[in-house]
Formats: structure tokens, sequence, C-alpha cells
């Protein structure tokens, strides 16, 4: 059996980027399907934070450091003021998720905002992006003007807050939509193989599943 995890993040959150290895020692150990999905924390018109005030510095002092740490995934706060809105990012994850590489995708651009500072909300950096993980350059440019695929991106948008009650990211819901189990912040790999087992136990309560 095969369990659905659908996994809500914004590409400007580090706790997304630091639940990964989370995810990947789950799918060491069950058979899961994971499906990327975006949640915009600060959508236009909405101020987008700015390192140079005191709320990240701090944030990332007393919990994204010591996390990062203890997951093992080098990160630094990055110097990008404004932050970066992300609806251009979430426009290409959609052709990534069509080309099977939305994993791969949201993995690099985690990296390039985390670890290189990079400016993701840039086109030509989110298009940098795309080809560094295998889409195509055009391809990613017209996902970027397409109106058709910033639409979807409302109507996903308003599906995560209405539907699945997404408020804040990542959130992780196993089981499938709606109606799944959400999990809430960073979940430890325990935590998610135990959410799996639960889920996979109501689907089949004799336990034949595999």
């Amino acid at each position: 059996m095969t369990t659905p995890i659908d996994v809500f993040v914004d590409y400007v959150c580090p706790f997304c980027f630091l639940v990964e290895p989370a995810l990947d020692e789950l799918a060491r150990t069950r058979y899961v399907a994971v499906t990327i999905r975006p949640f915009e924390l600060r959508p236009d018109p909405v101020p987008t934070l700015r390192p140079e005030d005191d709320y990240l510095p701090r944030v990332w002092r007393d919990a994204v450091y010591p996390m990062a740490e203890r997951v093992g995934v080098p990160v630094t706060l990055p110097s990008v003021s404004p932050q970066p809105r992300t609806d251009k990012a979430f426009l290409v994850l959609q052709l990534a998720r069509e080309r099977g590489l939305a994993h791969e995708y949201s993995t690099a651009m985690f990296a390039a905002f985390f670890q290189r500072d990079c400016d993701i909300g840039r086109e030509d950096e989110i298009i940098a992006v795309a080809t560094e993980v295998g889409l195509d350059a055009e391809e990613a440019a017209a996902a970027l003007g397409s109106e058709q695929r910033r639409e979807q991106h409302r109507t996903d948008l308003e599906f995560a807050v209405r539907e699945v009650g997404i408020d804040a990211v990542p959130g992780v819901v196993v089981g499938g939509l709606p109606g799944g189990e959400l999990l809430r912040g960073v979940p430890s790999a325990k935590r998610l193989v135990a959410a799996v087992d639960r889920t996979r136990q109501v689907a089949d309560p004799t336990g034949r599943a595999s």
C-alpha cells in the first residue's frame, strides 16, 4: 500500500527545508508518494520580512540554527531584503510536478535561498534553478508568464486554507486530501512513520497490506 503524503511549503520558510531529512527517512522505510504543495506565508500585498529587523535573526538563533544542526542541513539566514515573494517560484513548481521533478526543484529552490543567498523572487534566478534540475528554460519562462498557471496557483492556495486548514508551514498531510492527518511544524521521521502506520491500519484493519 502506498500512502499519499502532501507537504505544504513556502520557499522562504527554513523549516520547510529542514523537514526534508525526515521525509527522506520516511521514504526509505515506508511506501509513500510525496506531493509538494504551495502555501505563501505572506502573499501580496502583505509585507515580507527583513533580515535586518529583530525578528528573523532571533528566530534563526533560537530555533532555525539549532534544528539545522540536529538534522544536518547547513543553512544561513539569507541577506535578501525584503524577503522575496514566492508566487513565481510556485508557478514553475507546477511545471516541475508535470515533469516528475517537483522534489528536485523544491530542494534546489531551498538550497538557492538558504545556502547560496539567491533572490528567488527574480525570474532569472527561478529559471536558473529550474534548469539546474533538468527543466527546459523556455518552458520555465513560459510558466512564469502563464495566466492559467497563476489562476491554478490561486486555486491551490484557497484549497490549502479552506479545505485542508493550512495556516502555517510546513504542514504535512498523511493519508490524502482532504481529510488526511495534518501534522504541523517539523515532524520527526518517527512521528511520520507512526502517522503512516495509523493511516494504513485504518485502510486495512487486518494488517494484510504491505
